[in-house]
């Protein structure tokens, strides 16, 4: 059976709130599978973005690229509506050189939150 990246925008899924917005890094390329793109935020305070599956997922891997992170956190939701979160996963990133990199895995449900 084949795996499907149902973080993309081919497959419906949105950037549906993100709290900094760059023109020439928008939110938008969290989703938008090309790995030449990326989000850039102001850096200042706690930044988030809600991505929306518009349905039920079952994530079995998440892989997430960050630099300059110091902490990351993770919640869901399994109403229509973004709101309801609960806490999945919270962890103190590690410095590799300039950046951290940061990869959970584990099978779970719904929409996913995180900053």
């Amino acid at each position: 059976m084949k795996k499907v990246d149902l973080c993309l925008s081919s497959e419906g899924t949105e950037v549906i709130l993100a709290t900094s917005s760059d023109e020439k890094h928008p939110p938008e390329n969290i989703i938008d599978g090309n790995p030449e793109t990326f989000w850039t935020t102001t850096g200042m305070f706690p930044q988030e973005f809600i991505i929306c599956f518009h349905k039920h997922v079952r994530i079995e891997r998440l892989v997430i690229q960050s630099y300059f992170v110091q902490t990351l956190r993770i919640e869901k939701s399994t109403s229509k509506d973004p709101v309801d979160f609960e806490q999945w996963i919270e962890r103190a990133t590690r410095r590799l050189e300039d950046s951290s990199f940061v990869k959970l895995s584990g099978p779970r449900r719904r929409k996913i939150y995180g900053y």
